[in-house]
Formats: structure tokens, sequence, C-alpha cells
């Protein structure tokens, strides 16, 4: 029979063994300071000071990094950048913040509301001042000489632009964006209707570059032309095809290409990051109808290396296969280190 003092001593083991248990099994605290946070706690100070996001909408995209190991702008421990932002900002005859200014445009700032923001319009019928929707000039963070956030997966890229009362731009747009005119959508729902996702994609994939086969090789610049756009940089020589500890996100700062823009004067929508957006496969999944259901993922745009590794076809109008093809709102859609996305708002 046990004592009553060999059963307070057991109780008093037990609650022991809970609480070291309880401490092996807690997370450490999100707080501990590492390269990546340093980088992440940087570019927040930049999206306040410099695009003066609110403290409450700051918090909404603090929440949304900290669900995510890898969301920044590349692995500190391995990300060679070819420039830093004063390097850049040297070369086009500025400091970072006069270039910073430079790429400011009054007109445009009273059509969209905020800086570095591009009405996206039809210039054959309308003015920029017609344009119902406006697009980030640059790669998500938006500011001239940041480097491009990266890792960042199709349902996070899309939750970021909401964070701040934007959202992800459908196929249509992006496209738009990059050929320098914006139509009105163009999906073929009925030619997809009671297909599988995948079956869906490629069937609208296959009838939109037919419908724009004239178009095919003409990009955000016109004619491709090496060293035009950020497309010079390297792969990291320990790369073997996309893992977050031998890849690096080698990318420019956005804006260090100032030729690297589309009629529109949206920049590096070629070269530095691909960019994830929304192709909706039926009217209720148009982030433009201001769907939160969204439809597939589809990675846009050429990356970091594209002057020395063509990995795919691409033009500004162009649709490509269902790469790592996924519901925008996957909780596991595609994330790798040159893959970013930037965001589009109404206006009217």
């Amino acid at each position: 029979m046990l004592t009553k003092g060999v059963i307070a001593t057991r109780a008093i083991l037990f609650g022991l063994l809970a609480t070291a248990v309880a401490l092996l099994t807690t997370p450490a605290p999100s707080t501990a300071q590492t390269p990546l946070t340093d980088q992440r706690e940087a570019l927040f100070r930049l999206l306040q000071v410099e695009r003066g996001l609110s403290d409450e909408t700051l918090a909404r995209i603090r929440e949304i990094f900290a669900g995510s190991p890898v969301i920044g702008q590349g692995n500190p421990a391995i990300t060679r950048h070819p420039l830093t932002p004063e390097e850049a900002a040297a070369r086009l005859g500025g400091t970072v913040a006069e270039i910073r200014q430079r790429y400011r445009n009054p007109r445009f700032e009273r059509i969209c509301g905020r800086p570095w923001e591009v009405p996206l319009y039809d210039p054959l019928t309308e003015r920029p001042e017609d344009a119902r929707v406006c697009m980030h000039m640059f790669e998500y963070p938006n500011i001239p000489l940041a480097y491009p956030v990266v890792w960042v997966r199709a349902r996070e890229a899309a939750l970021l632009c909401w964070a701040e009362g934007a959202r992800l731009p459908d196929a249509h747009e992006w496209e738009g964006a990059a050929a320098g005119r914006l139509l009105p959508p163009d999906y073929p729902f009925p030619l997809i209707r009671g297909m599988g996702m995948s079956a869906a994609v490629n069937a609208m994939r296959r009838w939109h570059n037919e419908r724009y086969a004239g178009e095919r090789h003409v990009y955000s610049i016109g004619a491709w032309r090496p060293g035009v756009c950020a497309t010079g940089s390297q792969k990291s020589s320990t790369c073997d095809g996309g893992s977050w500890n031998r890849c690096g996100s080698n990318t420019y700062p956005a804006g260090a290409f100032p030729n690297c823009h589309s009629p529109l004067r949206v920049y590096d929508i070629d070269g530095n990051a691909a960019e994830h957006m929304n192709l909706p496969l039926t009217e209720a999944q148009m982030s433009a109808r201001g769907s939160t259901e969204l439809g597939a993922t589809e990675m846009k745009g050429s990356w970091f290396i594209w002057d020395t590794i063509r990995a795919h076809e691409h033009w500004a109008r162009w649709r490509a296969p269902f790469w790592h093809g996924s519901r925008v709102m996957d909780r596991n859609s595609h994330h790798n280190y040159h893959l970013g996305f930037r965001c589009v708002r109404d206006i009217r």
C-alpha cells in the first residue's frame, strides 16, 4: 500500500515531467531574431515609411508572413543579389531616395490615389483617367529599389493583396498590363464547362494562345532585347531545382532597369521575379468580379536568369501550361525562390 508521502512524491515527479514535456513541445517564440526575421522587419519598416501603410494594415501583413517559415526576399544565408539598392541608384544617377521620388507619377497618383500605382486601360479607346483598376508599378512590396518578395504561395499572395485593400490580378489584367492594352475578359467559360481543373486550364490555354498567336514574341518591351530587363543574374551554384537551402533569390532591386516597362508603365513585368495571378474557370472565380474563391494558379513573366536560361516559352499575352497546378487558395499552392506577385486595386 502506498503511503501518503510516496503518493505526494510521485505527484510532484509527474508534475515536473509534464512541465518538461510542455517546454520541449512548445514552439519557440516567433519573435526570436534570425536573419530572416531581421529581413522581414526591414521590409515592414519600408512598407510603413515609403508606402504609408497603417498599423492595422501592417498587422494583417505581419500575420500572413508569420504563418510561413520562408516568405521574404530570399534565404539570407545563400541569396546573393547582383546589385544593392545603393548600387542600383548610383547607376541611375541618384540616391535611393531620389530614385524613389523620380518614379512617382503625379498624374497616375491623382487617378490611383497612391504612389507607384499604374492605371490599366486601352489606349486605343480610353485615357488613363478612364481606368477602373490600377496595378502595382513594381513587384510586391511595390517600392522602387526594394527586392521582390518571393517564396510566397498563391494563397498568401492573394491574402497579402487583400490585406491592403487590393487583390490578385486576373490573367487578362496581368496580360493587358504586360502588353500595354487592357482588353475585356476573354475566358471561354462555356468551352470548359464540366471539365476537371487540369483539363479546363489546358483547354482554355490552347484557345487563348491560338486567339492571340499574332502577338507571339511581343513582350512588355516589344521585341526581346537582352540586358533591358532584370534578366542577367545567375542561379546559385548549389541550386538543385528549387529548395530553400540551396537556391538563392538572386533578384535585382525593383526598377533598377528603367527601360524595362510596358507601354502602360508597369515595370519589371518581364524579368526579376516571376509572378502569381488568378486564372478563373468560372465567372464566380474572377478576382475582378470580387471573388474570394478564385480559380487556378498560373505563373507569369520571365525571371532573373532569362537572358541565359529560357526555361519555357513566354510573351506578354501567353498563358502557361498547368505547372505546379492547384487552386489559388490551396494552402499548399506552389512557391519557390524566383516567384513573387503584384497586386491590382479597383478604383471605381
